[in-house]
Formats: structure tokens, C-alpha cells, sequence
């Protein structure tokens, strides 16, 4: 049966994302999100976040062969199961927070918070990555240089979901507040309590807000198609301020 629910959309050069509808607990919509990139070897690179179903593996298989599958953090790998099965030759990557929770039946290639710190897993050239070792769900966020985009799960949202619930006739608005924004009173406060480890926040948010993205794409959330760095900024300001 074909899916309507699911948006495929080339968002930059080489960049495409499928957005699904998606709530939490059944009850807040959040939306979901995965990620394709077109590495520049011509393979491609996976943040797999929402079901392979036939219409996002048709787009995929059309980009190229799948190189790498990514798990962003401890509990985007519900769906890495299916994409390793219909990849079975890509390296499956996840933070050991993942690999604890995920179905024990996979092999991971390589394991942030594991692995150590500086090791290559064969994607550098394309994209960048940093794990995020001090945040709750410890997060890997990733930095494509070629179309100035950020690519991550739980570190930043960007709700309401507008585009991931564009087919569902539900505007994807979040019952009460009605939005997380990253400029947000409330999204601070989110930032501030998901850091367990204060000096490993500072850093990894600096090493984030130092590179050049224009872009972010959230797993919940619209794209930020421009201004993105600023929302970093505004979102974790509470460990960008050199007095504290």
C-alpha cells in the first residue's frame, strides 16, 4: 500500500529529507525525520530516523548505493533494523547509548562514546560530526560543508511540525504551547536540563557553533532553511555566555 503520509524533499544539492507525521506518547506531535546526503564518491549516507517504507527506499536506491546508516542518538534506532536489512553492506553507526537499546541482532561499525575520540569511520570528507557526550540522549550532530547544513535529532527542535504533518490534515500544532522554537524561553530551559555534564556542553555546543551551517535539519520539527546558526546560538546560549 502506498504511504501519503510521507514528504520526500530535496532540500540542498544532494541533500533530501522524508518527513512523517510522528507524536510522542501518542499524544504531542513531534513529526519525524530522516536524512539522505549524496556523498561526493557517489555512495550515501544515512540518518535513519522514520520506517523504510517503499517510497523513501525507491528515492534512496535512486541516489546511489548506501554507504553508512546512523543512528543520531540513544533513541532514534527503532528503524536501523530495516535499513541494515535492506543495506546489509553499509556500515551501521550509533552513540553506545543506541547500541545499548537497539535490537541486539545488529553489528554496529562504529560507536560514539566507544570508539575513540578522534577515529574515522571513511565519511569525513563529506560530512563532519560531533558527539554530544554530555547531553541526556547523547546526541551526534553532523555538519555538511557543501550545503552549509546541520543534521541532528534531539538537540534542537523546531515545532510546530508543519511539513511532516502537511498530508495528515492535522496542522502538527503542539497541544497547549503551541511551538518549541529555538529562540524560545522554553527551549532554553529544554537545552539547559539535557545537559548532564556542564564543561562537556560548552564544548561541544562551540565546536557546533563553529561551524559554517546556514541550515538545520531536526528530526521534530520544519527545516530551518536559513538562519540557522542563530537559532544554535539563541537555543544554547545558557552555554555560550564565557561568565558562566
Amino acid at each position: 500500500m502506498a504511504d501519503k503520509f510521507t514528504v520526500i524533499r530535496e532540500v540542498a544539492t544532494n541533500v533530501w529529507t522524508f518527513s512523517r507525521p510522528f507524536a510522542r506518547f501518542g499524544i504531542i506531535p513531534i513529526g519525524g525525520r530522516s536524512t539522505a546526503i549524496k556523498l561526493s564518491g557517489g555512495g550515501v549516507w544515512i540518518l535513519a530516523s522514520t520506517p523504510l517504507n517503499p517510497e523513501t527506499k525507491a528515492k534512496i536506491d535512486e541516489l546511489g548505493p548506501v554507504q553508512y546508516i546512523v543512528g543520531a542518538d540513544a533513541v532514534h534506532h527503532l528503524f536501523l533494523g530495516e535499513f541494515k536489512k535492506a543495506y546489509p553492506t553499509a556500515k551501521l553507526l550509533g552513540p553506545a547509548a543506541a547500541v545499548a537499546r537497539a535490537d541486539k541482532s545488529l553489528t554496529f561499525d562504529g560507536v560514539w562514546g566507544k570508539d575513540p575520540a578522534e577515529t574515522k569511520y571513511g565519511f569525513e570528507d563529506d560530512i563532519q560530526a560531533c558527539y554530544f557526550s554530555g547531553f541526556k540522549n547523547k546526541d551526534v550532530a553532523f555538519f555538511h560543508p557543501a550545503s552549509e547544513t546541520m543534521i541532528q535529532a534531539d538537540l534542537l527542535f523546531n515545532l510546530p511540525c508543519t511539513e511532516q504533518y502537511s498530508n495528515t490534515g492535522s496542522s502538527g500544532a503542539v497541544p497547549l504551547f503551541g511551538n518549541l522554537k529555538p529562540a524560545s524561553w522554553l527551549h532554553g530551559k529544554f537545552a539547559e536540563a539535557m545537559g548532564e555534564d556542564k564543561a562537556a556542553m560548552k564544548r561541544d555546543v562551540k565546536t557546533v557553533a563553529d561551524w559554517n551551517f546556514s541550515r538545520i535539519i531536526p528530526c521534530h520539527g520544519d527545516v530551518i532553511e536559513t538562519g540557522g546558526k542563530q537559532a544554535w546560538l539563541d537555543a544554547y546560549k545558557a552555554y555560550l555566555d564565557p561568565s558562566t
